[in-house]
């Protein structure tokens, strides 16, 4: 006979869904790591290049590459997208409850 799986609806944002302590801050650097790996595949740079012109080594861009954004704040990602000629807009509005109160929109 076969068990049944226990499961449960998601919050809309898995770092909450599993505990993770400032999870909305987790999505927003998640977010923004994204933007920045799009744009850094979309310019085709190399990570040498791309490393040069954020003002970090190859191996630190690498860490980033693979998800590791625990050594940047929002701050310093915001900043690369700048050194990747994006204009970074915060805009603040009301929550809703079917969406979480923080959202990165990427164009």
């Amino acid at each position: 006979m076969s068990e049944r799986i226990k499961h449960v609806k998601s919050v809309g944002n898995v770092f909450q869904d599993l505990g993770v302590r400032d999870a909305a801050l987790h999505v927003v650097k998640a977010d923004l790591g994204l933007a920045l790996i799009d744009l850094i595949a979309k310019k085709e740079l190399t990570q040498m290049k791309a490393a040069h012109l954020l003002g970090i080594r190859q191996p630190e861009l690498s860490r980033l590459k693979g998800g590791n954004l625990s050594h940047y704040s929002v701050e310093r990602l915001l900043g690369f997208l700048n050194r990747l000629d994006k204009r970074v807009e915060i805009k603040i509005k009301p929550a809703t409850r079917t969406r979480g109160a923080e959202t990165v929109l990427a164009k």
